[in-house]
């Protein structure tokens, strides 16, 4: 068979940083689209030679001037099956994907849900166009909503698109907003909000809940508040419209913890409407709202949380980009329910 790898050969250009790993991505011209890590794992496969010399210890030191061949093994076909499944696609060029997903869709195969998932599709949608995110031929999640939490998402097509998009959500450059419906009205003058630990007003009557959230200690499919071990967490919720006993709010995140949306208004005693894991049993008065708006919510079979608005920098041309998407049939007949 013939050897399909592809050889990378560059200069080491002056005053390299003091590790090899970091020089080479310092300097790996940008058409290959190496990642850090995937350069880091090349090395280890012994796929770098430096002035001739197979290197592998990514700590050692390298010179200015120093000729670099990198050999690329061509991308593997993912062990995940291409399933032919409709896409609602907002953006697509070489580099990236945005997808608005339909609640019900899990993102990646896992124990449970082995396919029918959104990186099914991708690999049938996108086919050759994968040119192979850490060496495989595979779309790279950058984040991920719950399989019943709608709306945009951006996935990498490319190694390069990958890193970068990552960096921005690390860093928290990214813009995310969520539509939400929850029980209850957040405001600033309700002293038993005021009394909730990790909660506070900012300007603006923006509702803030900085907690940490990790694994319930019970039940691991769970996410749960904690304000001495886990992993921090801020969400900021803001009062769109509101109703008697119920509201539509905005939330932003500054970070992405799993269920984070979901366990945070929870906490706050506003969970959201359908919530089957966080909600509690929490229903709509008849009397307040009606038959109508009542009747939606005891049927609504997901929590009303609706991924809106997406932005952040596209990693290969620098355009700032911004995505909406409107809310989704189910969340608006419930909301046109509660304005009745």
């Amino acid at each position: 068979m013939a050897d399909l790898s592809t050889v990378v050969r560059f200069i080491i250009a002056e005053d390299p940083p003091a590790r090899l790993d970091k020089a080479l991505a310092r300097d790996v011209p940008e058409a290959a689209t190496l990642s850090r890590s995937r350069i880091a794992r090349l090395l280890a496969e012994g796929a770098v030679r430096v002035d001739g010399v197979v290197a592998t210890d990514a700590k050692s030191a390298v010179a200015e001037g120093a000729e670099i061949e990198i050999t690329v093994p061509q991308a593997a076909e993912s062990h995940i099956g291409a399933q032919e499944i409709p896409l609602s696609v907002v953006w697509e060029d070489h580099d990236l994907i945005v997808i608005d997903k339909p609640a019900g869709m899990v993102v990646h195969p896992a124990p449970g849900s082995p396919d029918g998932t959104l990186v099914n599709a991708l690999i049938h949608h996108c086919g050759d166009d994968l040119s192979g995110v850490g060496g495989a031929k595979r779309p790279g999640i950058v984040h991920r909503i719950d399989k019943d939490t709608s709306g945009l998402l951006v996935v990498a097509k490319t190694d390069r698109a990958h890193q970068g998009l990552a960096l921005q959500f690390e860093k928290h450059t990214a813009e995310r907003h969520y539509l939400a419906l929850c029980h209850g009205v957040p405001d600033p003058n309700d002293p038993r909000l005021r009394g909730v630990k990790g909660a506070s007003f900012e300007t603006g009557s923006v509702l803030k809940i900085q907690t940490m959230l990790g694994r319930h200690r019970t039940d691991r499919q769970r996410q749960a508040v904690s304000f001495d071990q886990g992993r921090h967490a801020v969400t900021r919720a803001k009062v769109v419209e509101a109703f008697a006993g119920a509201a539509l709010v905005e939330c932003r995140l500054e970070t992405g913890r799993t269920h984070q949306i979901r366990v945070h208004m929870s906490h706050v005693g506003h969970a959201l409407i359908g919530d089957p894991v966080y909600g509690g049993r929490r229903k709509l008065s008849e009397k307040t709202h009606g038959a109508a708006a009542v009747t939606l919510a005891a049927g609504f079979g997901r929590q009303a949380l609706h991924a809106a608005s997406l932005g952040f920098t596209h990693p290969a041309t620098g355009e700032r980009l911004r995505f909406d998407s409107p809310l989704p049939a189910d969340m608006a007949e419930l909301l046109a329910a509660l304005r009745g």
